[in-house]
């Protein structure tokens, strides 16, 4: 009570104000002391059910052997109820028995190599809750959208406001674009910047640079010129396509970037110069799976911006893998709501067109009005919605009942940033029975989008950001400092496994994935 009252710490009702784990050892308390007339030992006493005082308290006390000297340790371990469970403390106390046990043995040994893992804590972490291989997909999605169009020709693939194409058209306009980047010199491993607006052309011509076997590189129209010039040069783009009233931010170009050429799709002449159908036209390269599908830009918040090279064998295995969780099909009709140049809109665009479902193109400004986009939701009967947190939390700020009961939504998929599922009560209050299913989704650019999935429910709302287990096909692990997996619970960093790892960053070739010596996904 005194430090606290020198010291002033910042309080919180959550916790103690200096610390919140305390560690107590008592010596022997039953050696017998002799004195003249008196003999004086200690006596174990029943102390009953014990009170919190701290968030955690350990506490051990000296046993006497037989002769009345050393006999070991005794202990128990407390903690605050509204903190940890039993079963909680009963597997931080082994895991202090595991220690001692440890270092008494091989007093020589670092802190760092005690494993504080039993068997059963072990086989958990690294088999099952990583007991997720799947069958990769067999072809890429290029290929699944040709497949897709040879079934469902007349089937629409894309809606923007007043415009819609269909699948056989989708194929048809995406390979003769892809047939004039060839002509061009686009081919397998090139990279082809698109900066187009939202709209059933940007698809169109994402579609066509891997019809010519080249990486998209996605160049939002609303960037500034020196970002742009920067992610041309980096990527070593060789054209970039565009049109007309997108084409402001390109006519800035400084640097290398300032010679790559800018192919205006609406432009009289180039119109023209697309080949139609026949004979003699420039032949589509055949993909290979390693071949590069996308560069995307990360923002650069850590240094300077790195362009993520993803490949179709990535985009595959995060399409293919994902599939079976939501069990989305040609009847879903997708929200193309984020920027392409945000890897969400890998997810929203091609799990949409692969399946054979319809994807809705948002308008930018339609994406900044929750009203606009809420009504575009109920006209469009969108049922599979991504959306970041922040987003969403604004969608439901329009009108929540209406959102789950109109729309007709079977899935709400959220990513992007952290999710704070304490604002969502009022959803499950309102909607959260009859509404669609909620997850939580996390990953990054390097991991092709998604990493882990967790389906969430009214019991979370008291939770923090749930990133749940990783996804089918990807193991996911906790490791410290010594790439040795933590028990469930501690912190440490997040490592992946699998088909969805981007290859490295486009012109840095010493910056890929890091091999290690020792396999943290190996028992032994």
């Amino acid at each position: 009570e005194r430090l606290v009252e020198d010291l002033a710490p910042e309080r919180s009702m959550a916790r103690h104000p200096l610390f919140q784990v305390m560690l107590t050892v008592q010596n022997n308390t039953a050696a017998v002391l002799e004195l003249a007339g008196v003999r004086a030992g200690g006596a174990a006493v029943s102390t009953g059910p014990l009170m919190a005082r701290f968030d955690l308290e350990v506490a051990v006390t000296e046993a006497s052997g037989a002769d009345g000297g050393p006999g070991g340790l005794r202990g128990w371990v407390t903690g605050a109820a509204d903190l940890f469970d039993a079963s909680t403390l009963e597997q931080i106390a082994g895991r202090l028995v595991r220690v001692l046990e440890t270092v008494t043995a091989d007093p020589g040994l670092r802190v760092s190599e005690v494993d504080v893992l039993d068997a059963a804590e072990r086989h958990q972490l690294l088999a099952g809750w990583n007991d997720t291989a799947v069958e990769m997909p067999s072809a890429l999605v290029p290929e699944m959208i040709t497949a897709q169009a040879a079934r469902t020709p007349d089937a629409v693939a894309v809606t923007c406001g007043g415009e819609q194409v269909s699948y056989a058209e989708l194929e048809a306009r995406a390979g003769r674009l892809g047939r004039y980047l060839v002509g061009l010199g686009a081919g397998p491993e090139s990279v082809a910047g698109v900066c187009l607006p939202r709209g059933v052309e940007l698809v169109v011509a994402l579609l066509a640079v891997w019809k010519a076997g080249a990486a998209y590189l996605p160049v939002d129209p609303g960037l500034p010129a020196d970002r742009a010039s920067f992610m041309l040069a980096d990527a070593g783009a060789m054209c970039v396509l565009t049109v007309s009233a997108a084409a402001g931010v390109l006519s800035r170009l400084d640097g290398p970037a300032g010679r790559v050429r800018v192919v205006v799709l609406d432009d009289p002449g180039v119109a023209a110069a697309v080949p139609g159908s026949g004979p003699g036209l420039p032949v589509l390269p055949v993909l290979s799976a390693g071949q590069l599908a996308y560069v995307m830009y990360t923002s650069g918040s850590t240094g300077t911006p790195k362009g993520v090279a993803v490949t179709h064998a990535n985009v595959a295995a995060l399409l293919g893998q994902t599939r079976p969780v939501f069990g989305f099909g040609p009847d879903d009709v997708w929200s193309f709501f984020h920027s392409f140049a945000f890897d969400f809109s890998v997810w929203e665009l091609w799990g949409a067109i692969l399946s054979g479902g319809r994807v809705v193109v948002v308008p930018f400004e339609v994406s900044r009005s929750p009203e606009q986009f809420l009504s575009l939701l109920e006209r469009e009967r969108v049922t599979m919605l991504s959306q970041t947190p922040s987003a969403f939390y604004q969608l439901m700020a329009v009108e929540e009942c209406r959102l789950a009961a109109a729309a007709g939504l079977r899935a709400v998929v959220f990513g992007g940033e952290a999710l704070d599922p304490g604002r969502l009560a009022d959803w499950w209050a309102h909607d959260g029975a009859a509404g669609p299913r909620l997850v939580n989704m996390y990953g990054i650019t390097e991991t092709t989008v998604h990493v882990t999935f967790q389906e969430l429910d009214a019991g979370d709302a008291a939770a923090g950001s749930v990133i749940g287990r990783g996804i089918p096909g990807l193991r996911v692990l906790v490791l410290d400092e010594w790439l040795g997996p933590v028990p469930a619970g501690v912190a440490g960093e997040l490592y992946v496994a699998g088909a969805q790892l981007a290859r490295g960053y486009a012109g840095r070739p010493g910056l890929t994935a890091e091999r290690f010596v020792a396999d943290p996904f190996d028992p032994a």
